[in-house]
């Protein structure tokens, strides 16, 4: 089959988000892709409001939030993010680039992707004058890849005031649509310990990094319980000299679950594993950084409006849950049906070998159009927003 190769607006506004740095807590990056994009969103005829949001005053960039209105029904929100995991220079060091039928660059698939793939499916609905929405809510936050610290009050603000949400990470590798996602929080975990000198009088110490590697190995057995948990220690640093008895250790351990009761019980078990004591003199402290729960699924409807606008598009529709977690968590607790992975596919997220299938462009942007076009949501262009947000900007 012979597939069309994205627009070269597309590919243009790809290859110039990619080679921007915009990891998280990145501000500039952050500024100068958020000002891109809501320029092209006032181009495709949105209104857009820039949203500073920060924790405990630690700026972490602004939510851009681009709106446009419909003569049918249903609000609709569209969610993607501006930031990466990649630190500043990345995107000197490799830039993008198109290999074969791939894209590749930091960022490429998750999200400069769907983002853009968003924006397209807008500008296609207007091209085609399909307005059968009464509002598109189009959503970029700045620090999900952080777990949406800053953003995930007014996230949950807009997600209150639509139907349904379609989200924009990249589908899967094979195709696959998301329709849940496990739950996480990274904990933090400092244990103090005593310091002496290690060769004349170590027994005045108390020795925090054998506490902590005590620790990992009690955590990491947590694997093996049989249920669906994930627990990683991904960072350990004790210590300063290798003749002082560290007295202290930092960690950092990344949790993951796919039911709410397994994840508070996953966290009420690392907290008690954590304060135990492995080495006489050792104490710890432990705070739960961003926890954000499972989102179990979407429903029926969403599913079956998915299928349909796959069958009209020429798309094949399939699901899966992942182990990733993403922005779709926290607006599923709104209580909206969400559907994740309408950008186009990708892949090796998070790695220098990041890519997106340039093929799956074009028609991953007409599935995702027909979709907003035709998703069930039972409200017309004139009835109230529940939170009632529309036309106002969020505080």
């Amino acid at each position: 089959m012979t597939v069309t190769p994205p627009d070269p607006g597309y590919l243009q506004r790809l290859e110039t988000l990619v080679n921007i740095d915009s990891g998280s807590r990145h501000l500039a990056g952050l500024s100068a892709v958020t000002g891109l994009l809501a320029g092209w969103c006032e181009q495709a005829g949105m209104t857009t409001t820039r949203h500073p949001v920060d924790v405990a005053g630690d700026p972490h960039g602004d939510v851009l939030v681009a709106r446009i209105r419909g003569t049918g029904t249903g609000r609709i929100l569209l969610a993607g993010h501006l930031d990466t995991v990649f630190p500043p220079g990345e995107a000197a060091r490799r830039p993008f680039a198109i290999r074969g039928d791939r894209a590749y660059g930091p960022g490429v698939a998750d999200d400069r992707g769907g983002l853009l793939a968003g924006l397209a499916a807008v500008q296609a609905l207007q091209r085609d004058r399909r307005h059968t929405f009464a509002e598109i809510v189009y959503v970029a936050t700045p620090d999900e890849e952080i777990g949406s610290p800053a953003s995930r009050a007014l996230l949950a603000e807009l997600a209150g005031a639509c139907d349904v949400a379609l989200c924009l990470e990249c589908a899967r590798e094979n195709g696959d649509l998301v329709n849940a996602r496990k739950g996480m929080t990274d904990i933090q975990i400092t244990l103090y310990g005593r310091a002496a000198h290690a060769g004349i009088e170590p027994h005045r110490g108390a020795n925090a990094a054998l506490a902590a590697a005590r620790l990992t190995v009690a955590l990491q057995r947590l694997n093996n319980t049989g249920r669906d948990v994930t627990v990683n220690v991904g960072v350990l640093r004790a210590g300063e000299r290798p003749n002082v008895i560290a007295d202290r250790a930092d960690m950092l351990v990344d949790v993951r679950a796919s039911d709410d009761d397994t994840f508070r019980r996953t966290l009420r078990q690392i907290e008690d594993l954590a304060r135990a004591r492995y080495v006489e003199g050792v104490s710890a402290s432990v705070a739960f950084i961003a926890p954000t729960p499972p989102w179990h699924g979407t429903d029926a409807a969403l599913l079956d409006a998915a299928r349909a606008a796959g069958a009209a598009t020429g798309v094949p529709v399939s699901f899966t849950g992942t182990g990733g977690c993403a922005d779709a968590n926290l607006i599923a607790g709104a209580g909206i049906p969400v559907l994740d992975g309408l950008g186009p596919v990708g892949g090796d997220d998070h790695s220098t070998d990041e890519w997106i299938d340039l093929d799956s462009v074009r028609p991953r942007i007409a599935l995702l159009a027909e979709l907003i076009a035709t998703v069930p949501t039972g409200r017309s262009a004139d009835s109230p927003s529940r939170a009632g947000l529309h036309g106002h900007p969020v505080r």
